[in-house]
């Protein structure tokens, strides 16, 4: 990833789309990072990656609803574990 400050950035526009389709820049601005730019397929990376962590989040906080409404679901001691372990030996 290349780094330019928002200087260069703005005197050289276009020349910065076209890299971005190779390669993400860094947009700084008194030295500190304000922006990225990236190609369309990049960002569409990024959105797909957003939304699969959104419904894996989503499901897995079903699934502790769901486990922890079963109030009689059994509990396993230490000892159950142990012995689960051993018998599957």
């Amino acid at each position: 990833m290349i780094t330019i400050t928002s200087v260069e950035a703005q005197s050289r526009f276009g020349e910065l789309i076209d890299r971005s389709q190779r390669e993400p820049i860094e947009v700084t601005r008194r030295g500190r990072t304000v922006a990225y730019v990236i190609s369309e397929h990049d960002m569409q990376e990024l959105v797909t990656v957003r939304k699969r962590r959104e419904e894996a989040a989503r499901w897995y906080s079903q699934y502790r609803q769901n486990v922890a409404v079963q109030p009689d679901a059994p509990t396993l001691t230490d000892a159950d574990v142990d012995r689960l372990v051993h018998e599957s030996r």
